[in-house]
C-alpha cells in the first residue's frame, strides 16, 4: 500500500480545488446524535450538553480511526433555535420526547403573510430577535443570550481538539439559504402558496434577505479564518417544483450568494437535500471551483459527475438507508463505485448522504471511513 502524502487539510482542498489527491477526502456528516448513538450515549443526553456532544464526536472519531475534516460541531437543539438555524418549533427528547429519540421539527405556520414587511423593515436577524423567536420557542432573551454564548464558547475548544487530531472544520460559518428559510417558518404549503397567489411580497423579501445575508456571511466568514460558507437548501429542488419556480424565487439569489461569497475567496458548501437531477445542469453557471454540491444520495451523483466535471467539487452520498440497514460489504462496495466514478479524475470529497443516520450500524459507518482511507492507496 502506497503512504499518504498529504495531510487532511491539504487534502480535503486539493478535491475542492478540483485536483486529486493522494486519495479520495472522508468527510462524514456526524452530528451529535449519531454520534451519541456510536458513542453509547442517549440522544437526551447529547441534546443537552455541549460537552457531552463534544466528547461523543471525538470518541468516535479516535475510535474508528479518523476523518479528514469536521463537517459538524457540538451544537445542540436549543441552540439551532437560538443561532436561527432551525427556526421552528421542537421536541426535544428528555424534554418533550423519550431519552434514546432524535430531536424533532415541528411543522407549523409561525410566519404569517404580514412579516413579510416587517422582515424588510427590520432584517431578518433583528425580525428573528425581538419577535419571531418568541412565537417557536419560550427562551427568555437572556436564555437565548446564553444558548449563543455556550455555542461561542465550545467552538474554540472543538478546533484544538480537532488540531490535536490533525483536522479542522471544513466550515465554520453557516447560514439557511433565504427560500429555505422562509419555507420553514411559514410551512412549507403556506409558503408555495405564497409564491403563487401572492409572489411579490416573497420576491421582494427573498431579495432583502440575500443582500442581507451576504453582507454578514462575508464578515463572519473571514472572522473564522476558514474560507467556506455552509448554505443549505432542502426544499427548492424539481422534487417540490417546477423549474418556473426554482428559476425564479431560488437560482437567482443562489447565483448572487456564491459569487458574492467567490468575489472573496469564499468557497459555498452547497447542502443540496432531496433530488436535483432536473435543477444540476444550472450549477455549471457558477464561478469553476467556487462551490462544493454537497448531495445526498437522492440526486443522482454519477450523472451530476459526468455535468459538473472538472467544474465544481461533489461532496456525498453514502445513503441513511445503507448506513442503517446494509452490510459492510455493501457499504464498501458503494463507497469503491463512488471513489472510482466519481472521484477518479479528483474533485470528490466521500460522505455520508446528508448526516449518518441516527441508527447507524458502527460496522457500517467503520465500512465506509476505512474503505476512502485504504482502498485507491491499496492499487497504488
Amino acid at each position: 500500500m502506497s503512504p499518504e502524502t498529504m495531510t487532511p487539510t491539504e487534502r480535503v482542498a486539493a478535491a475542492i480545488r478540483l485536483e486529486k489527491p493522494d486519495r479520495v477526502p472522508v468527510v462524514p456528516l456526524l452530528t451529535p446524535d449519531p454520534a451519541g448513538h456510536l458513542a453509547g450515549l442517549t440522544m437526551a443526553e447529547v441534546s443537552s450538553s455541549n460537552q457531552a456532544a463534544m466528547n461523543a464526536i471525538f470518541q468516535v472519531f479516535d475510535e474508528y480511526g479518523g476523518w479528514d475534516s469536521q463537517y459538524a460541531g457540538p451544537i445542540t437543539p436549543v441552540q439551532f433555535q437560538a443561532a436561527a438555524l432551525y427556526p421552528m418549533k421542537m421536541k426535544i427528547p428528555g424534554k418533550d420526547l423519550p431519552d434514546d429519540e432524535m430531536f424533532q421539527l415541528v411543522e407549523e405556520e409561525v410566519l404569517m403573510p404580514a412579516d413579510y414587511i416587517k422582515i424588510r423593515e427590520m432584517g431578518l436577524d433583528a425580525f428573528y430577535y425581538t419577535d419571531y423567536i418568541g412565537r417557536v420557542t419560550d427562551l427568555s432573551p437572556e436564555e437565548v443570550q446564553r444558548e449563543i454564548d455556550a455555542l461561542a464558547a465550545v467552538q474554540p475548544v472543538f478546533a484544538t481538539e480537532s488540531a490535536k487530531r490533525g483536522v479542522q472544520s471544513l466550515f465554520l460559518a453557516s447560514m439557511l439559504h433565504p427560500f429555505f428559510t422562509l419555507s420553514l417558518m411559514r410551512s412549507m404549503v403556506a409558503f408555495t402558496q405564497d409564491l403563487y397567489y401572492n409572489p411579490g411580497p416573497v420576491e421582494e423579501t427573498l431579495r432583502h434577505m440575500t443582500s442581507e445575508a451576504i453582507n454578514k456571511q462575508v464578515h463572519i466568514t473571514k472572522a473564522t479564518g476558514i474560507n467556506a460558507c455552509l448554505l443549505t437548501e432542502e426544499r427548492a429542488s424539481g422534487f417540490f417544483y417546477p423549474l418556473s419556480v426554482f428559476e425564479h424565487f431560488w437560482w437567482p439569489y443562489t447565483q448572487e450568494i456564491v459569487e458574492a461569497f467567490w468575489a472573496e475567496g469564499i468557497v459555498s458548501i452547497l447542502h443540496l437535500d432531496q433530488c436535483w437531477d432536473k435543477n444540476i445542469e444550472y450549477f455549471r453557471r457558477l464561478p469553476r471551483g467556487s462551490a462544493v454540491v454537497g448531495l445526498d444520495s437522492l440526486t443522482d451523483i454519477f450523472r451530476a459527475k459526468e455535468i459538473l466535471r472538472g467544474h465544481l467539487c461533489i461532496y456525498g452520498d453514502v445513503p441513511a438507508a445503507l448506513l442503517s440497514l446494509g452490510k459492510p460489504e455493501e457499504v464498501e462496495a458503494y463507497c469503491r463505485k463512488l471513489i472510482d466514478e466519481v472521484g477518479g479524475d479528483g474533485g470528490f470529497i466521500l460522505g455520508s448522504g446528508c448526516s449518518v443516520p441516527c441508527d447507524v450500524r458502527p460496522e457500517n459507518f467503520r465500512a465506509m471511513l476505512e474503505t476512502a482511507r485504504n482502498y485507491e492507496l491499496s492499487r497504488t
